[in-house]
């Protein structure tokens, strides 16, 4: 039997119009600090996006959702927030702000398969 992990996970919205509070899931990042493990993915629908906010550049939209890839990675595109250990850079993703790309509120769960529970959540919360 495998050892369930606990986990928090935040999906991500695009949200073009902070105040008509109209959004779209775009993402989702997964934090588990047992495996040591902060990944986000992602999947936008460009035809489906620019269908509801015509006004979007969704080139932008990819570009905020790299740089949230950079920082789960701790690479170069996530600029400073990158080089902090993974909890800070799960908090720095999960904290409130008022840009295109949001994240919506905490969750948690349990699983013995972070990465495949990852893509769970997308196929369900996104896709």
């Amino acid at each position: 039997m495998s050892e369930l992990l606990p986990y928090q996970y935040v999906v991500l919205r695009c949200v073009p119009r902070v105040e008509r509070e109209e959004f779209l899931n775009v993402g989702v990042v997964l934090y588990c600090q047992a495996r040591d493990l902060l990944e986000a993915a992602w999947h936008v629908d460009t035809d489906r996006v620019q269908h509801v906010f015509p006004d979007l550049d969704v080139s932008r939209l990819c570009e905020g959702l790299a740089f949230v890839d950079g920082v789960c990675a701790g690479d170069e595109r996530g600029g400073a927030a990158a080089s902090q250990p993974l909890g800070t850079r799960f908090g720095f993703l999960k904290a409130p702000r008022s840009t295109v790309l949001q994240p919506g509120p905490v969750h948690g769960g349990m699983t013995t398969d972070p990465g495949a529970e990852l893509q769970r959540l997308l196929d369900r919360l996104v896709r």
